[in-house]
């Protein structure tokens, strides 16, 4: 692999490699030792034909059983840290009162055993999974939910906090907003643009308030939230389109991005929420809890830009109201495109959001926490011995590594690079349509594990601390 003298791209001491996943996406045993339900279980119970070859959150990638294997995976792939997240209906059924003590086992034992073969736990808090019990009085609409999030946050610090230093409180906010309230992508499968602000704003709340919390407890750690910054690039240096790319910003990255970092909301977001009569129901302290709670660490995911022009239509006035009643979605000619995702690649945008961090957000510590490449039907690419010669995903993340290297060279506070994933698991509706692993889960085969040529390189990347 990789000679020490032909390191080009360095990265400091500590640098954190690894990847990240989701409890949801890849445990499985949705429905064994006490879990409760939560909205992906009783989606896929009313609606199967929503997701992908009608493979449901009950199948996933068997983490729960084979988790010790797994973690030996992840360090033959190079893992010096990987993010997981608790399953909030797996350690409290109901989303509040009692907690099932087999997850508490369950998690305690996934925990120690990272530990045990030095690989540092990041562990995410809430990633898309409202329990049931909870959206059924409304989900983050309801400010109740928000009580019962601070009091299972609070539970995890207590249960995991002596082991687990660095804690988020949510992975992209912004999409139950998006895929439960605006577009149709997630149960409850709403339109409706005033609760997507009231969920919006009870995420924040809940955030700041987790955050004040583990701070409480003085324990030895940091606390951050993962957001998915997706850089909004106009169309032109017109001024109107400039105006699309700077709404387009406020409400899908700084509607989240300035309260975490900087305790408050967008100036341009607020006025239109006022003008529009959308502004959400809040309590008087809100303000000040998000103000005097903000990140100690933010996690960044990426994956493709948004390129934005202004309006060429008129909006119906009569339609739902929509963000993209400010901008229209641009297509630029001659885009680089993974065809099987349908999205753009453009590795620039990953220097892009770490150099506005530096400029614009006190440079906060930050970490890259996700990236990553989905293909449909990768076992195409399987070789005689077995292995998946995944060359496109090796290029992808070094592409973007060079671009995350810029960044650290001109001073940005980034940390570590994690890959979204670390084997192929189960993605939402799309269930198991792209695969986005470092390791193959064969589904056919009782989810046997097989190290992608990426997974080998990575290992290489994280022994020589760059390529």
């Amino acid at each position: 692999m990789t000679n020490m003298n032909e390191i080009k791209y360095r990265f400091p001491d500590g640098f954190w490699w690894g990847s990240a996943a989701s409890g949801p996406q890849t445990e499985g045993a949705a429905a064994v030792d006490g879990k409760g339900k939560n909205i992906w279980d009783h989606w896929y119970e009313i609606e199967p034909n929503r997701f992908f070859d009608g493979v449901g959150p009950d199948k996933t990638s068997q983490f729960y059983y084979k988790y010790k294997d797994d973690i030996l995976l992840m360090k033959e792939s190079g893992h010096n840290s990987f993010r997981m997240s608790i399953q909030w209906s797996r350690l409290i059924p109901e989303g509040r009162g009692k907690v099932n003590q087999k997850a508490v086992e369950f998690y305690n034992n996934v925990i120690n055993e990272m530990i045990a073969h030095g690989i540092e736990p990041f562990v995410n808090l809430f990633h898309f999974d409202m329990p049931l019990k909870l959206q059924e009085i409304g989900g983050w609409i309801n400010r109740e939910t928000v009580d019962a999030y601070v009091k299972y946050a609070q539970t995890c610090f207590e249960l995991f906090g002596d082991r687990v230093k660095f804690w988020f409180t949510h992975n992209e906010p912004i999409v139950p907003v998006e895929g439960g309230y605006l577009y149709d992508f997630h149960y409850p499968n709403e339109v409706d643009f005033g609760k997507a602000v009231q969920v919006a704003f009870h995420s924040i709340l809940a955030s700041a308030k987790a955050i004040q919390a583990y701070r409480k407890l003085k324990q030895d750690g940091k606390i951050g939230i993962i957001l998915n910054l997706t850089p909004s690039y106009p169309r032109s240096q017109n001024s109107a389109d400039l105006q699309a790319a700077k709404l387009a910003d406020a409400f899908f990255n700084r509607s989240f991005l300035d309260p975490s970092v900087k305790g408050e909301f967008p100036r341009e977001l607020i006025q239109i929420l006022k003008d529009e009569g959308f502004l959400p129901k809040i309590m008087s302290g809100d303000l000040a809890i998000i103000k005097e709670n903000t990140v100690d660490l933010l996690g960044v995911n990426y994956y493709q830009p948004r390129r934005v022009k202004a309006k060429e239509n008129l909006p119906n006035p009569n339609a739902p109201f929509m963000p993209e009643r400010f901008f229209d979605h641009y297509e630029m000619p001659g885009r680089k495109m993974n065809p099987h995702r349908g999205w753009e690649i453009y590795e620039k945008g990953i220097y892009d959001i770490l150099t506005n961090l530096r400029e614009n957000y006190g440079n906060i510590e930050c970490f890259i926490s996700e990236n990553g490449m989905g293909v449909e039907g990768e076992e195409k690419f399987r070789d005689q011995n077995g292995m998946i010669q995944d060359d496109y995903r090796i290029e992808f993340i070094q592409e973007h590594l060079k671009w995350v290297h810029k960044a650290l060279e001109e001073g940005a506070n980034v940390k570590g690079y994690h890959l979204w994933t670390f084997m192929d698991n189960w993605s939402w509706s799309n269930a198991y349509k792209n695969r986005y692993g470092l390791v193959s889960v064969n589904l056919n085969k009782d989810g046997e594990r097989t190290i992608k040529k990426s997974g080998q390189w990575f290992k290489s990347v994280s022994e020589h601390n760059g390529f």
